[in-house]
């Protein structure tokens, strides 16, 4: 491509010569290998490494502050501001340095699997794997649409692009940017690829709710008489794992909405988690990593090319993009009725919660604004000890408007659909992280399975006296006495002790929330 002055605009890079749409994936991967972007393991997936960022950058991420948008963000330490102007040029300089490279890459397809709500978009990459990522993620078009897909909404990758911080008013050399007015999501000086997927979510949780649809960080599955179920979980809390059941089909596993019509998709892939992965342990998963796939950041052997999924050298969040269409058990197109249940799953390293309780619409609407889960010893620098986390609605860092928009969203289809709701507890019984026992998986898949059958809907309960949660005194399958965390401590005044710290914890973090009735900030802990 020829040297462009400023003036380049972003139809001259979708319109020049040198720009690739939509290359079909042996096309991609190889300009990957050529362009020496990435290399091939031994399944014939694509490996790439992403250098200085193996992760997300949330200190790095703004929204452009517009007079249509300004008012509806709930702007904050996670929503940052973005100056107009500044937006602008910055966004020339990328379309500048994107025009001065000999070849680009262009996605076209949709986010959403419901052909009422889904968003049309187109992602520009300066890398063909990156490209490739795109295409494996979101929801390809036939040949048919292609033709008439005119996007809503681009996103421009340039990792080579650096910004200036003192002159482009970022807070390093990596962006990401969303423009609500402008519908362009910007990003550079980053190779993670999850940058890409993660901001089409915001974009969507945007979006959704102004058209009557909850957008949702969950994975979803239907079974055999079409019940559906959906799983709320931060990062450690077995929401892959347990919406991966071979009675039921996968509906996605990690974005969706719920519209007036029932749930449906908002991806065409999976971005999984692979360190430790074993073929034993997450078969799908391992089977679904071959040529098409994407690895990120995962450590191959020299000579084999074999994945080493142990090895956390380059980080510990290594990853396989694919398509959905890789799973075996899955429901196409992704779309499904109402859910008939909800589970939050959560990983209680302090081990006093119960493995599940049932809870009512308020207790579901306090939980899901708190969206808690625990950090272990060892898992981030400085931390010695279980650290209570908090992530509202599961997915506080893609959520551009006030979390009590998605909070009465879902009280009230709870209420419309009589949805019952679970709170899980996959972390630890019998003690805390170091003295106690992970949670059996046995017993929590019983637990979950029992929940979706229905079968805990008439039995009897017993109120926790410290965090007021409704605790089934029998299951199948599951001992009774697990089932009372209390029971399961050998010294009930440390069980007391450690709980009466985790309900301040989770006190504490509400407190945040200025705008919540009063039922609902009463359906927290008791103490």
């Amino acid at each position: 491509m020829n040297t462009v002055d400023s003036t380049t605009t972003l139809d001259d890079i979708l319109n020049s010569a040198a720009t690739h749409e939509n290359l079909p994936v042996p096309m991609l991967v190889e300009k990957a290998l050529l362009r020496n972007e990435a290399i091939l393991s031994s399944t014939g997936a694509l490996r790439a490494t992403t250098g200085k960022y193996t992760g997300r950058s949330p200190e790095d991420k703004f929204i452009v502050d517009e007079a249509g948008s300004r008012e509806k963000i709930d702007w904050g330490k996670i929503n940052k501001p973005f100056n107009e102007e500044k937006f602008d040029k910055l966004y020339k300089k990328v379309l500048h340095y994107l025009g001065q490279q000999e070849e680009l890459f262009v996605f076209k397809g949709f986010a959403g699997a419901d052909h009422a709500y889904r968003l049309p978009i187109q992602v520009v990459n300066e890398f063909a794997w990156h490209n490739l990522f795109a295409r494996q993620m979101f929801i390809r078009p036939t040949a048919e649409e292609l033709k008439g897909l005119d996007a809503e909404f681009t996103v421009v990758s340039a990792p080579g692009f650096q910004a200036d911080p003192e002159v482009d008013g970022t807070n390093s050399e990596t962006f990401i940017i969303i423009s609500f007015e402008r519908r362009i999501v910007l990003i550079g000086g980053t190779e993670y690829a999850g940058e890409i997927k993660k901001s089409i979510f915001s974009v969507m949780n945007y979006i959704l709710p102004e058209k009557g649809i909850l957008s949702m960080h969950c994975s979803a599955n239907v079974g055999q008489e079409g019940d559906v179920a959906l799983f709320f979980g931060l990062s450690g809390t077995g929401k892959t794992t347990l919406s991966a059941d071979p009675h039921r089909s996968l509906i996605g596993d990690d974005e969706h909405g719920w519209a007036n019509t029932g749930v449906f998709n908002i991806e065409g892939g999976c971005y999984a988690k692979t360190i430790n992965l074993s073929q034993e342990k997450e078969p799908q998963i391992w089977d679904a990593i071959r040529f098409g796939s994407v690895l990120e950041n995962v450590v191959l052997d020299d000579v084999t090319r074999e994945g080493n999924y142990d090895d956390g050298s380059l980080t510990e969040n290594t990853r396989a993009a694919y398509p959905i269409q890789a799973i075996p058990n899955i429901i196409q197109p992704s779309v499904a009725g109402h859910p008939n249940t909800i589970i939050f799953l959560t990983a209680d390293a302090f081990g006093v919660l119960p493995p599940i309780s049932k809870l009512t619409k308020e207790q579901a609407m306090y939980h899901f604004l708190s969206g808690y889960t625990s950090k272990l010893a060892g898992t981030e620098r400085g931390i010695t000890s279980p650290q209570a986390t908090f992530s509202t609605c599961f997915g506080a860092p893609f959520l551009p408007l006030e979390a009590t928009v998605y909070a009465e969203m879902l009280g009230e289809k709870i209420d419309h659909h009589e949805v019952e709701v679970y709170l899980v507890n996959t972390g630890w019984s019998g003690g805390a992280y170091g003295a106690g026992k992970r949670m059996n998986l046995s017993y929590t898949r019983a637990m979950v399975q029992a929940a979706l059958q229905g079968e805990l809907k008439s039995v009897e309960t017993v109120t926790d006296p410290i965090f007021g949660l409704n605790i089934p005194i029998h299951c199948p399958g599951v001992p009774d006495q697990v089932l009372q965390p209390k029971k399961t401590w050998s010294n009930p005044e440390e069980y007391d002790l450690k709980a009466k710290e985790l309900a301040a914890q989770f006190n504490d973090n509400f407190s945040k929330f200025n705008n919540v009735p009063a039922e609902i900030k009463g359906a927290g802990p008791l103490v």
